[in-house]
């Protein structure tokens, strides 16, 4: 296979489904479905064995639903990058997800187009959920969840100018947004979010807006 070609691993327990994402994958130049499992069990036993780039991940399934599985896979040397896919936006086991390591996640109605886009983004180390998407997802179920979380990263090494951009982060600005507001070059924004991440030791957005609300950096609005 070309080491350029992104290898894509399938969870849902509807073989359907499956059928149907990998018609689609495997339609693109770039993408081919590497392996499926119709349970997170069966996904975290494969990808251990099966090297993959992206896993598109369904959320309710039986044995072991996709939020412990994403934990889980989150903790491999390698861990590949995880899609959620859920049937209902603000699902709580999608912000479950999130907070367990996925990378974002997507409504499994979300366009053909939409969808291969998030594959590609998410395999070049971008986030697949909008940072608005998420602070929507976290105000909603703000407080609802038990934090397992032991310990999260310091702020304390962030500068004033990183805390600024981080704030602006959580409250859902993009780069653009937050270079107007504080007349920054995009290129500036963008370094000191890469800053932020590796001091934080975050993968991405998506995670930094979960910090700013564990963290208590921004209020939850009501």
């Amino acid at each position: 296979m070309n080491d350029d070609v992104i290898r894509v691993f399938l969870v849902d327990d509807q073989e359907l489904v499956r059928a149907g994402f990998t018609m689609l994958v495997d339609s693109q130049a770039d993408m081919r479905v590497v392996g499926q499992a119709g349970d997170g069990g069966e996904a975290v036993e494969k990808i251990q064995v099966t090297a993959c780039d992206v896993v598109l991940m369904d959320v309710r399934m039986p044995r072991l639903d996709g939020v412990e599985a994403t934990r889980q896979l989150n903790s491999l040397p390698q861990a590949p990058r995880v899609i959620v896919l859920t049937t209902f936006d603000l699902d709580e086991y999608a912000f479950a997800a999130i907070k367990a390591g996925a990378a974002g996640f997507l409504l499994k109605n979300t366009p053909p187009a939409d969808l291969l886009s998030a594959i590609r983004q998410v395999h070049s180390g971008d986030a697949v959920v909008s940072p608005s998407t998420t602070k929507r997802l976290l105000e909603h179920f703000a407080g609802a969840l038990p934090d397992t979380e032991t310990e999260r990263p310091d702020l304390a090494d962030l500068t004033a100018r990183e805390r600024e951009v981080l704030i602006e982060v959580v409250r859902g600005l993009s780069n653009t947004e937050i270079a107007r507001l504080f007349t920054l070059s995009e290129a500036t924004v963008k370094t000191h979010i890469g800053r932020i991440l590796a001091k934080t030791g975050l993968r991405d957005r998506v995670a930094l807006v979960v910090l700013g609300y564990e963290t208590g950096l921004v209020k939850p609005t009501k």
